[in-house]
């Protein structure tokens, strides 16, 4: 099993970051259709109208934020089995440093989980086919992973325990406010024994 890698200082968010952090928290709490753009411009300091320098509308928000998160989510899982590659790791390392990276974001990125569940569907079509595409990428990066370290299992079960995995460790919205969890780092911990729990019952 992998070690948790030490998480390093973010550099300080840009006034984008800004304002689709503080978009995916007020869509997640109050639904995309029960937030205003003036609501998103006082919460990062700026007029409603401002936005606009920087995002088409609210439409435009929840666009990026949901294909990127899938684009990230793609990006930093190919780069992990690259990585990986590199140093000759195993496919049980691979698969460690895939199950922290999906943690990083199921605790860091709570908000995004929410907003796929609820609002993907207020996606226009265009963008919504390139979320399910970004998905089904991600999906497949885990199944060649898991199909090495468990060769004789059917390609349909290991596919079928990927998307289990996903489902438990996006479950964290579900499990209360964060002040009600364990710390971080145990909370962490937690997650990565029940999802190497899971995959190895394959």
């Amino acid at each position: 099993m992998s070690e948790p890698v030490a998480r390093t200082q973010a550099p300080a968010p840009t006034r984008r970051e800004q304002i689709l952090a503080e978009a995916a928290r007020l869509f997640a709490a109050r639904g995309f259709h029960g937030v205003g753009v003036d609501e998103i411009g006082a919460a990062v300091g700026i007029s409603g109208p401002g936005l606009y320098r920087h995002f088409a509308g609210k439409d435009a928000m929840l666009a990026e934020l949901l294909v990127g998160i899938s684009g990230r989510l793609l990006a930093g899982g190919k780069r992990r089995v690259a990585e990986a590659a590199e140093s000759a790791a195993g496919p049980r390392e691979v698969l460690g440093s895939l199950i922290d990276g999906h943690i990083d974001f199921a605790l860091d990125d709570r908000p995004l989980i929410t907003l796929h569940d609820r609002e993907l569907g207020q996606l226009k079509e265009s963008d919504r086919k390139l979320v399910r595409q970004l998905q089904r990428q991600y999906v497949e990066l885990w199944v060649e992973v898991v199909r090495q370290l468990r060769p004789d299992a059917p390609e349909v079960q290991v596919r079928a325990a990927v998307h289990a995995v996903f489902g438990l460790l996006n479950s964290t919205p579900h499990l209360g406010h964060a002040s009600f969890l364990p710390g971080r780092e145990d909370t962490a911990a937690l997650l990565r024994r029940l999802a190497h729990g899971a995959l190895d019952a394959l």
